[in-house]
């Protein structure tokens, strides 16, 4: 069995598994703020609402699972597409650089959500 270092999960099914999974939350995570929207809402209740530590976990499981869908989604289509044979010599080089920068805007992100949550 082939493994990449560069893929989020061990296996294909663990990625696809976890892009499944990371798409449930992340559905729930927008209804449930959308059902809050409905009867239109204040900075005092969205605060009061954000304020919550359950909501603050919910909210952190929903960035976590945004970083890794968006890293599986975006680690799918460089390997699909930006290889040798379709971009030239310098496909290896271009879609590692991909890589990497999205890995480093994702972590920032995370980081940067992260501190807005809990700071």
């Amino acid at each position: 069995m082939v493994r990449s270092v560069t893929s989020f999960g061990r296996s294909g099914l663990s990625d696809w598994l976890v892009q499944r999974v990371s798409g449930v939350i992340l559905l729930a995570y927008f209804l449930y703020i959308g059902a809050a929207l409905i009867g239109g809402v204040d900075y005092l209740a969205w605060r009061e609402m954000f304020a919550s530590t359950g909501m603050r976990v919910f909210t952190l499981l929903a960035l976590l699972s945004l970083a890794a869908h968006a890293w599986i989604g975006m680690w799918a289509v460089s390997t699909d597409y930006m290889t040798e044979r379709l971009m030239g010599p310098k496909g290896n080089v271009l879609r590692i650089a991909f890589q990497i920068a999205c890995s480093l805007v994702i972590f920032v992100y995370v980081i940067w959500g992260i501190q807005i949550l809990w700071g």
